[in-house]
């Protein structure tokens, strides 16, 4: 399977649609391997830039999806053939991604949450999915704990490994743990099990397809989400500048 891997706003990314990442996922199963799947959106590139932690995590990781359509649009603008099915943001992913996972006998484990939250997910999809193997852990553990979450991991020996701690601490959490998790896919999956349980409002998916889940989301939940959408882009305006001259200075050359 091969993916042209693009450079925005001085990070790269790999533009798969879902189908492209599920078989992603299959392959490294199929040979025992051990994959880091990540994803940028404005948020991530943000703090890319300004943590050390997260560039050493996407450094080790084996694919880069696009979680936001502003990536597609900036990357159309630059030039890139990227289409809107290669924005994949978990909301539209997780089902594909748990369908398959039913039908090819996968194990899945989603470490995050408040307590109670990925449990009641869970219940819903395996009302869903019947047939499906899954365990949860919540993500609000003290770090003494994290060597208990560890072993419940291991024992339960998962196929897939979805950590939905939120931006940074799910990429610091596999960037520190990476020597201890075996599974095959490890995916840092944000909220997407508060979404199936009903904890976060899901915002319409024509919203999403248009680019504006972020205002609804930002409606939803304004305090916490208000710098995230209203500020921290334009902090990214130095690279978007950048990102221009570069492909002027190509079209000069050509």
């Amino acid at each position: 399977m091969s993916c042209h891997r693009i450079s925005v706003l001085k990070t790269v990314i790999d533009p798969f649609p879902i189908s492209a990442l599920n078989q992603y996922i299959g392959e490294a199963i199929a040979s025992h391997k051990q994959r880091i799947i990540a994803h940028h959106n404005l948020h991530s590139v943000y703090l890319y830039h300004r943590d050390a932690k997260m560039r050493m995590f996407y450094e080790r990781a084996d694919i880069i999806h696009i979680d936001g359509m502003p990536l597609v649009y900036w990357a159309r603008l630059l030039g890139y053939p990227v289409s809107r099915d290669q924005r994949v943001t978990y909301v539209d992913w997780i089902q594909p991604l748990l369908a398959m996972a039913t039908a090819e006998g996968w194990r899945v484990f989603y470490l995050g949450g408040k307590p109670g939250v990925a449990a009641r997910a869970a219940e819903i999809v395996c009302r869903q999915y019947p047939t499906l193997t899954i365990a949860t852990h919540h993500g609000y553990f003290p770090p003494e704990e994290n060597d208990t979450v560890l072993a419940t991991i291991a024992a339960f020996q998962p196929h897939i490994l979805l950590v939905g701690m939120g931006m940074p601490r799910q990429e610091h959490w596999v960037l520190d743990n990476l020597d201890k998790l075996t599974a095959n896919a490890i995916l840092t999956a944000g909220a997407c099990f508060d979404y199936i349980a009903g904890a976060i409002p899901t915002p319409p998916r024509w919203m999403g397809r248009l680019g504006l889940e972020w205002l609804y989301r930002l409606i939803s939940e304004p305090r916490r989400l208000g710098k995230r959408y209203l500020i921290e882009p334009w902090a990214l305006l130095p690279l978007m500048i950048a990102d221009v001259r570069s492909v002027l200075l190509r079209k000069g050359r050509s």
